[in-house]
């Protein structure tokens, strides 16, 4: 059986509860120099970053007997089901929500085709007029890239030689900060108008993942869950600087990096072994089903105008509940139907 590595899945928990947290704020706070978590978005880098290491570590091996149909296949099965679901719940959401006028403005059929072409994952109808390319839950743009990464990976990134790697890395941090630079920031790629933004996001943390995997350079440090976890809270944290975009450019490509090299050569075990483990659970479930809530919870701050004494509680409530509803969707639903479509779709193929 292969080495786990439970650190990486401990740390894409924080880096999901941390997104969790910006999203709460930025409803506050939509302008991110006053945010409390400056940099919050560039947990979707990180997430991509670790994405690249554990897709490599996954499946470089296994392509002697998987071809890239099996692969896709393995792919889908995995990350699919729970993004049905969080276009589902934005659906819902969006249609009962009490604060905007989108059940009078848009027409159900509308509505229904915007889920529908959602389910799909590709762009769909902006419902909501903030010209998102998922707008009825917005972290699917992501997956979108996600999906992209995996496409590119089966095809040609599984027969990548190292040199090629850097070359594409090499050329990727280039394009990353240069876009950082010019932008100032990297809080955008979920837009119509920046889907290049949001390619340029996706192409270097992905591979820069995949050819830490194959260097195996592992950092081997005491306590490395603790350490990393408050790497990326301080990096998350820190204010906005004169020089924004090279500041992040330089998280995604240096120091992201290393905060996976340290997390893969870490080692934990007891109770902090079980809080990776729970938290790593969790961490997909939490950022694809809470983000339709945000917009009601946003919808709220906007329209009635609340104190912020009335905004703490309701946050807190709506954190705790996020947790308990990434809980049960798992639970309840992603490895359910996982379970099923591996018995009647993975283990069929490898039946023929």
């Amino acid at each position: 059986m292969k080495k786990h590595f439970p650190i990486l899945d401990g740390l894409r928990g924080t880096a999901a509860l941390l997104v969790v947290i910006f999203h709460l704020f930025e409803a506050y706070f939509p302008v991110f120099a006053n945010h409390p978590i400056h940099h919050g978005y560039l947990a979707v880098d990180f997430f991509y970053l670790l994405s690249g290491f554990v897709v490599g570590y996954a499946y470089d091996d296994r392509w002697g007997k998987m071809s890239v149909k099996d692969f896709f296949k393995i792919r889908l099965v995995r990350l699919h089901p729970l993004v049905i679901l969080g276009v589902l719940i934005g659906a819902i959401c969006f249609w009962f929500d009490p604060y905007t006028k989108g059940a009078q403005e848009v027409r159900l059929l509308t509505l229904i085709g915007s889920m529908l072409i959602g389910f799909t994952l590709l762009p769909s109808p902006d419902v909501r007029g903030w010209g998102e390319t998922h707008s009825l839950d917005g972290p699917c743009w992501s997956l979108l890239q996600e999906y992209i990464a995996n496409i590119i990976y089966g095809f040609f990134g599984r027969k990548m030689s190292k040199i090629v790697l850097w070359i594409i890395v090499v050329i990727s941090a280039v394009v990353l900060t240069s876009v950082a630079v010019n932008r100032g920031d990297l809080a955008t790629g979920w837009g119509y108008d920046s889907f290049f933004v949001a390619m340029s996001r996706m192409m270097f943390p992905f591979f820069a993942g995949l050819l830490l995997f194959r260097t195996g350079k592992l950092i081997r440090i005491p306590m490395a869950y603790t350490v990393c976890s408050l790497i990326l809270i301080i990096l998350f944290c820190l204010p906005t600087f004169k020089f924004n975009g090279i500041y992040e450019a330089a998280c995604i490509i240096i120091v992201f990096p290393i905060v996976v090299s340290a997390g893969a050569g870490g080692q934990i075990k007891g109770r902090w072994a079980k809080l990776c483990k729970f938290s790593g659970d969790i961490s997909y479930p939490l950022y694809i089903t809470h983000y339709p809530f945000i917009y009601i919870y946003t919808a709220w701050i906007e329209t009635k105008k609340p104190a912020p004494q009335q905004i703490v509680p309701v946050a807190i409530g709506l954190f705790i509940f996020f947790i308990l509803l990434a809980y049960a969707a798992l639970k309840l639903y992603d490895e359910p139907v996982r379970a099923w479509l591996k018995k009647k779709v993975l283990m069929k193929s490898n039946a023929v």
